[in-house]
């Protein structure tokens, strides 16, 4: 009897994909005019975006699981107010599609504003 033949090689897509381009829009607060950063890793005809941290902004994202989930609903969080700027997120990080916001409407959103901070940090913004 003949041994089996190896199977072949599924084509499964990257485990973990690293395309990554995503937008960063900031507001200071509600009424002010937004400011927009790009992120790309890997660059695009050698243009990583704008964004002023990119290093640090990927290192941040990079250690966590999944950085633009929200807060689970029902967790417990104190009623401190930290400010009322938003920010938005989307593109795609690792290749998968993110659309995310963030505020400081209380603790547990200002903790995970904090565990994002250096892809947040956009740098100086106008006064609106």
């Amino acid at each position: 009897m003949e041994p089996d033949a190896p199977l072949p090689e599924p084509d499964l897509p990257d485990p973990e994909p690293t395309d990554t381009e995503l937008t960063v829009t900031f507001r200071p607060d509600t009424g002010a005019n937004p400011v927009v950063r790009v992120l790309r890793d890997p660059a695009v005809d050698g243009d990583r975006g704008d964004h002023p941290h990119p290093d640090a902004a990927l290192a941040a994202l990079a250690a966590l699981s999944d950085p633009f989930a929200p807060v689970p609903p029902n967790t417990p969080s104190t009623t401190i107010y930290g400010g009322p700027q938003i920010a938005t997120v989307t593109g795609t990080w690792r290749g998968i599609p993110v659309d995310a916001t963030f505020t400081k409407s209380g603790g547990a959103e200002m903790h995970r504003w904090e565990l994002v901070g250096p892809l947040l940090d956009i740098g100086e913004y106008p006064n609106a």
